[in-house]
């Protein structure tokens, strides 16, 4: 536990003092909250189980741990952090999988599918996958360089899935309002939205969100003038006009596996990739919501790494389940039990 409290920022640390205190408060509300001390005794090693497992999938592959977060987060944002995103859809169920969103672009479920045969060998029936998704995401940018916090945990996983919801998801060719009205309909303000957006200081994204920047912006033909030029011609040579649109680029081409501050620094330079990471620096409503706070993590990564971490802890807070009789702890994470 205290190792646990020491990677946390004050405000962090709060949150988790109050909940420890009210984990300790009596059985009707134990049941109700999320603690970072939830498993230390009915699956103590739950951590380094999930860990070991990404370690040993980074081996082969360097985009897991920004893949792994990507999960989390579209997970939160559909009918809240509840494993949802890990269903499989069967005749009469669409998952959230098969969402534009999330198909053929999410990726490596099987990571999260092996955690949970870990866990269950080590405490069967006891760690939800929903569980498993945040675990994954702290883990995943600790060991990317970024800033750890305590996991609050606790949460069932749920019983169905809403492709439709997901269609809706936040995505790279959302205004700055989208984008704004998206998060607030889920309880994160705009310094969620810059801070959760600095995720993209590592992973990859596919040409084509890029394309239109390139050649075509706003059906002018000509390329987004907020393109740094130098930076166009690079991700020119890299995803061409006739170029394979699947193709695979870095968000972030200083660090691209990394967790640091230079997705900021590269927006201050009109070096963003995705239009809806460029427009939290250059849209014109920014100026007085978004630009200041790219402007703050990109001159402080301490201040970026503490932001993050809380806004992380908030996004891991939408409605979570908890109440035994609307979920239930997932045996295998694409199936309901």
């Amino acid at each position: 536990m205290l190792k646990r409290m020491n990677r946390l920022g004050p405000k962090a640390a709060v949150l988790v003092v109050v909940c420890l205190l009210l984990h300790g408060g009596g059985s009707g509300v134990a049941a109700k909250e999320l603690c970072v001390d939830y498993y230390d005794h009915t699956c103590p090693n739950a951590y380094k189980i999930v860990q070991g497992v990404l370690v040993e999938a980074h081996k082969s592959d360097p985009r897991i741990f920004a893949s792994l977060i990507r999960l989390h987060f579209h997970d939160c944002f559909v009918l809240g952090c509840d494993g949802s995103l890990l269903l499989n859809t069967f005749p009469g169920f669409e998952s959230e999988k098969d969402a534009v969103p999330n198909n053929n672009s999410a990726r490596r479920y099987d990571v999260v599918d092996a955690a949970k045969a870990s866990l269950e060998r080590a405490c069967p029936g006891v760690v939800s996958c929903a569980d498993i998704l945040a675990l994954a995401a702290e883990i995943s940018v600790q060991l990317s360089g970024g800033p750890g916090w305590g996991v609050l945990l606790g949460r069932l996983d749920g019983r169905t899935s809403s492709k439709a919801q997901a269609e809706n998801l936040p995505g790279p060719f959302d205004s700055l309002k989208n984008l704004t009205d998206k998060f607030s309909a889920v309880n994160l303000d705009v310094t969620d939205l810059v801070a959760l957006s600095g995720a993209h200081t590592f992973g990859r994204a596919k040409c084509l969100f890029v394309t239109n920047r390139l050649y075509n912006f706003s059906g002018t033909n000509q390329p987004d003038p907020t393109l740094n030029p130098a930076y166009r011609a690079f991700l020119s040579a890299r995803c061409p006009r006739n170029g394979d649109a699947n193709s695979l680029r870095d968000l972030d081409p200083t660090t691209p596996n990394t967790f640091d501050k230079n997705y900021f620094t590269n927006l201050e330079a009109n070096r963003g990739y995705l239009d809806s990471d460029q427009l939290l620096k250059s849209d014109p409503g920014a100026l007085r919501t978004t630009a200041p706070i790219v402007d703050r993590f990109a001159g402080s990564q301490d201040a970026f790494f503490k932001s993050f971490a809380l806004s992380m802890i908030k996004m891991g807070n939408i409605l979570p389940i908890t109440d035994p009789s609307r979920g239930e702890i997932r045996k295998h994470c694409a199936f309901v039990n």
